[in-house]
């Protein structure tokens, strides 16, 4: 990099699309105060151009071949974690931005956002600050504005995860997918694929019988609107 770049935010570009790549770096290039110091393709690629160039910024896309935006968010942040991480994506439901929070990102923008939008994130994520898309934004309060999923202590159905047994209390109290998806903010394929592994670890034939071995665990019992 030149002696005139010095003072420049670094930025490390990570996107498998080679036109976005192009068109962001045409992006960053126009503004005086950038230097792209780097693009990757794969998540692998950004690990290791994150390692050996040590950019301020790394603008990350999330789904990328040999190692997701995730996992490779992760791994870059064990190992230096002054890098700011912006994540730049077409994924807008809240799994894939708890996801990248919990990873140590920054921020988080959608794809589609003007560059007058993505430059002023990519300055804020230099600064140390969180930023968030509007569209995010909206998501990240409805989440906590409202009742995202009842507390169900672990010991009870043991073999499921937080998330299953979440869905199992709200199946035993009668709501249907679609409002289990609401209230948990989750996608309605993910509540089914919920669904489809309680019913493999509970060995249950379907979702009759769920409901009975959840209610006679004591769940069933949150209250709601949205019932079945």
């Amino acid at each position: 990099m030149d002696n005139d770049n010095d003072a420049r935010i670094k930025v490390l570009v990570a996107d498998d699309h080679p036109v976005f790549r192009y068109g962001m770096v045409a992006l960053l290039g126009a503004d005086p105060t950038l230097a792209v110091v780097g693009e990757a393709a794969t998540g692998e690629q950004v690990v290791q151009l994150a390692e050996q160039l040590q950019p301020d910024v790394i603008v990350m896309d999330l789904n990328m071949p040999q190692l997701s935006g995730i996992e490779a968010t992760r791994r870059i942040l064990a190992q230096a974690p002054h890098i700011g991480v912006l994540v730049v994506t077409m994924s807008d439901d809240a799994e894939s931005l708890f996801a990248a929070m919990r990873a140590g990102a920054r921020g988080y923008v959608l794809k589609g956002a003007d560059g007058a939008e993505t430059l002023r994130a990519i300055h804020g994520v230099a600064r140390g600050e969180a930023i968030f898309s509007p569209k995010v934004a909206e998501r990240l309060i409805a989440y906590f504005a409202g009742p995202h999923g009842p507390d169900v202590p672990a010991a009870v159905f043991p073999e499921l995860t937080e998330r299953e047994r979440q869905v199992l209390d709200l199946l035993a109290a009668g709501y249907a997918n679609a409002a289990i998806a609401e209230r948990l903010v989750l996608s309605p394929k993910t509540v089914r694929n919920n669904v489809s592994n309680i019913f493999s670890k509970l060995q249950v034939a379907d979702r009759a019988e769920a409901i009975i071995r959840a209610r006679e665990a004591g769940l069933g019992r949150a209250p709601g609107d949205q019932r079945a």
